[in-house]
């Protein structure tokens, strides 16, 4: 007959169990991955399945059984090492939407706003279409895969322990929102000074010519060149996305 010791069944099911966690927990909240058309259930078999894959490339971890009395501080380091790196990606995604945001209210299209169930709040329409240019460029350039590079060189940076607390101030998450606004204003800013060229020359004819009526044709002219400018500058926002993305892997490299 068999048997198994419940420290054999630790030493087999741990160096899975784990990573497996933590994996689960990015799938939950980073952009595509959460997504409420990807099911529940492929999620997880996909994190197992990611979990699995990567053993090779794991460094070596204690083992941590169920009944340890470190278990639950373990399971707490590896939940939250995971929603630190979707809410990292969540970040990038945040800088191209705010972006947007501004774009559209220099443009004047903020009053065109409806509900986004991704997001949870109402978002004007640039923003809404800026979004879906982040995450065709996630798909498109690999994000997907930069993710789980993050993932694995998560376990080498924060190796599986209980020192949840110890982890997130190395990762130093804060400091994202300084990249947040600085990128959202860099990527936001062509279009932002074409507009307000537009809005000086408005100025300046209806001064010269009053006798034009400035509000009726200023928001058509305001709404094509901000059409014009984000037409022009859309081919170069790979380069700010790409940016950012390394900036996330590297925190957590």
């Amino acid at each position: 007959m068999i048997t198994l010791s419940e420290a054999q069944l630790a030493a087999w099911i741990s160096p899975i169990f784990w990573p497996f966690i933590r994996v689960l927990a990015v799938f939950t909240s980073a952009p595509v991955f959460s997504s409420r058309v990807f099911p529940v259930r492929a999620r997880v078999a996909l994190a197992f399945l990611v979990a699995l894959a990567s053993q090779a490339s794991f460094p070596d971890a204690p083992v941590v059984g169920f009944n340890d009395p470190h278990a639950l501080g373990v399971l707490v380091q590896q939940v939250g090492v995971g929603l630190s790196i979707g809410f990292a990606v969540r970040l990038v995604f945040s800088a191209v939407e705010l972006a947007g945001e501004v774009v559209g209210f220099q443009m004047g299209l903020n009053f065109a706003s409806f509900f986004d169930p991704s997001m949870g709040s109402q978002t004007s329409a640039v923003a809404r279409f800026f979004g879906q240019i982040a995450t065709l460029l996630f798909v498109v350039m690999n994000g997907h895969l930069m993710v789980l590079m993050a993932v694995n060189k998560s376990f080498v940076a924060f190796p599986v322990d209980q020192n949840f607390l110890q982890a997130l101030a190395r990762m130093n998450l804060y400091k994202l929102g300084t990249d947040l606004f600085a990128s959202a204003l860099w990527i936001a800013l062509p279009m932002v000074g074409m507009l307000m060229f537009a809005n000086l020359a408005l100025g300046i004819i209806s001064r010269v010519a009053p006798q034009l009526n400035i509000f009726a044709i200023g928001f058509p002219i305001t709404l094509v060149v901000g059409l014009v400018g984000i037409a022009f500058t859309l081919p170069m926002l790979d380069q700010p996305f790409i940016a950012l993305m390394g900036r996330v892997i590297d925190i957590f490299g």
